[in-house]
């Protein structure tokens, strides 16, 4: 009896990280557009650096006190994870900016989608046709949150688009990585190889930031650093489609809030509709691979 009911509490655990997760990261996009009200121009860029340098640097923090090192057995899937999330977070971040949180939120979280499609491409055993339908009626809610009423959409639309894409393939390689690496190890790459990446492509978008700055990219790397800890922690327990859905409460807090916390607009019937349909396909396919 001790066995199974430890097997569900860590279970339970990665599902409360991965919740957890999820506010906090949406908490972070909150954070970049209460900046762009205060009328500061903050690059993105400027933001997951800051992110990743303030992760890096918690990272090492957090190895000295532990006294844990470094132990790294499949390179590829750490590379894989932190270049995919580079892509990511970047895409997501500039989401925010150029269109509203709500919208940058609910695109990110087709992630899922993502995952079972490119499980259907890749992997032969996982190929499933009542799923492929459930993901072709999930991404007409894609094309309502893209194209409203008008049926046309703009092209900002499509970083926070790009971000849900890079984001199924960086879950895909945490899950694997989360297999044969511990979280410090994990993390360490993420953050610190992320930094390099970043400093090196955007090196023109980082500077000094004055006093006013410097508080908002600490805000939001601080929050989005306590998300990145509990989804990598969270991934240790649960599939990437499992996580993958409990991440997308994230949906539903976007939708929600959004009007009250980052002065979005009300989301329209389209709106909610296309929202809707990414949420439930997102739960229809964790609960049909969990059944399976």
């Amino acid at each position: 009896m001790s066995l199974p009911l430890q097997f569900d509490l860590k279970v339970w655990l990665g599902c409360l990280c991965i919740f957890g997760s999820a506010f906090f990261f949406y908490l972070a996009t909150v954070i970049i557009k209460w900046s762009q009200i205060k009328g500061l121009q903050i690059d993105p860029a400027f933001f997951v650096f800051a992110r990743f340098l303030l992760g890096f640097m918690s990272v090492l923090i957090l190895m000295a006190i532990t006294k844990k090192k470094l132990k790294v057995k499949k390179k590829r899937y750490l590379i894989g994870r932190t270049v995919g999330n580079c892509v990511a977070v970047y895409c997501f971040f500039k989401g925010v900016e150029v269109t509203s949180v709500a919208q940058a939120n609910i695109l990110n979280m087709t992630y899922p989608l993502f995952i079972t499609l490119f499980s259907w491409i890749f992997l032969k055993e996982q190929r499933d046709a009542i799923a492929v339908i459930i993901v072709i009626l999930a991404f007409t809610g894609v094309w309502l949150i893209l194209a409203p009423e008008k049926m046309s959409f703009h092209l900002n639309s499509l970083w926070a688009l790009a971000s849900g894409i890079s984001a199924a393939i960086a879950i895909m390689y945490l899950n694997l990585s989360r297999r044969v690496h511990d979280t410090e190890t994990t993390l360490f790459f993420l953050f610190g190889l992320g930094l390099v990446i970043i400093s090196i492509v955007f090196f023109n978008k980082i500077h000094i930031p004055q006093w006013i700055e410097l508080k908002y990219l600490v805000y939001c790397s601080l929050v989005s650093i306590a998300g990145q800890y509990l989804i990598t922690l969270g991934f240790k327990y649960v599939t990437a489609i499992e996580g993958g859905i409990i991440s997308s409460t994230r949906i539903l807090l976007a939708a929600v809030l959004g009007p009250f916390i980052a002065m979005d607009p009300v989301l329209s019937v389209s709106g909610w509709t296309g929202a809707f349909l990414i949420f439930a396909g997102n739960v229809y396919l964790t609960v049909r691979k969990t059944r399976q």
